[in-house]
């Protein structure tokens, strides 16, 4: 089959649907929020920017404490959701890749989890934590009687861990599939010579499995750090931010000022601040990636 190569105007012809959704969708909102982050506008005073304020809003994320616990409590998050999501993916990914039909069937089911929405994934658990009629709750407190009708998100660390819990449930299945596909692309005759090496199980899993995989790993990693940063949905529909502010990640925190206290410009303001860390994390991440792999 012939390849067909676009070339002067036609190209820019055929790209510029997608690039007119980019800018509408992506460019234009960027630069909208950057201009009103140095703004001083309260929907609640007025409906239109009062004026330029210079870097007052940037000024007073940096010294507002509820800002810098919704940081912390997005690094807690995020490093409990990424590295539990990766290695509980990487067990099922061990336990189901030898090909089998049970195998298969198991493998198609790990796609559910995944493909439930956020928000209802908060509803689903709210319900299933609640102390009165919830099936977690049935469950432990039969299998622990001292946990019986106890509020699990009545406590601080309870709904962390739980709202972190509902992110791995529905993302350590799909990461799983990844794995196993990265697997599949591995010829059958390297893990092969390696038994016939005498390696055991740990030294295929540690020398062999992991550093074949390590730029998918590494790709998943970066991908799930993202999303867990940007966590919104199932904070909004599980928790709403408490007990007090102990699940407030920095992107409801945002929702917060900018939607029930109207601060639009301070909420801008903290939007850029997250984009700004995004670049930065990305950048520097790829970065030593691609170092890692121009020095093997």
């Amino acid at each position: 089959m012939n390849s067909v190569i676009y070339r002067g105007p036609k190209k820019w012809i055929i790209l510029a649907p997608a690039l007119i959704i980019l800018v509408a969708m992506t460019i234009y909102p960027i630069f909208n929020v950057l201009i009103v982050s140095f703004q001083d506008w309260n929907l609640l005073k007025s409906p239109e920017p009062s004026g330029l304020i210079g870097f007052d809003n940037y000024t007073r994320a940096f010294q507002d404490p509820d800002f810098w616990n919704s940081v912390g409590v997005t690094l807690i998050f995020t490093i409990m959701s990424v590295s539990l999501s990766i290695i509980i993916a990487i067990a099922i990914a061990l336990q189901l890749y030898p090909k089998g039909i049970y195998r298969t069937i198991l493998k198609a089911c790990l796609i559910f989890p995944y493909a439930i929405s956020p928000a209802l994934k908060g509803y689903t658990w709210r319900f299933m934590l609640n102390p009165h009629y919830g099936i977690i709750d049935k469950i432990l407190g039969t299998l622990i009687p001292s946990l019986q009708d106890v509020v699990l998100l009545g406590t601080k660390s309870g709904a962390l861990f739980w709202l972190a819990y509902t992110e791995i449930w529905g993302w350590a299945p799909f990461i799983a599939l990844v794995f196993i596909g990265a697997l599949d692309m591995i010829h059958p005759d390297v893990f092969a010579a390696a038994k016939i090496d005498g390696v055991n199980k740990y030294q295929m899993l540690r020398f062999v499995k992991i550093p074949l995989i390590l730029p998918v790993l590494l790709m998943v990693t970066l991908l799930k750090t993202i999303f867990s940063v940007k966590v919104f949905d199932q904070i909004l529909t599980l928790t709403n931010g408490g007990p007090g502010q102990s699940t407030e990640a920095i992107n409801f925190f945002i929702y917060k000022n900018g939607f029930k206290f109207f601060e639009m410009g301070y909420a801008s303001a903290q939007s850029v601040l997250l984009i700004l860390f995004m670049i930065v994390f990305a950048g520097v991440y790829i970065k030593t990636v691609m170092k890692g792999d121009s020095n093997a």
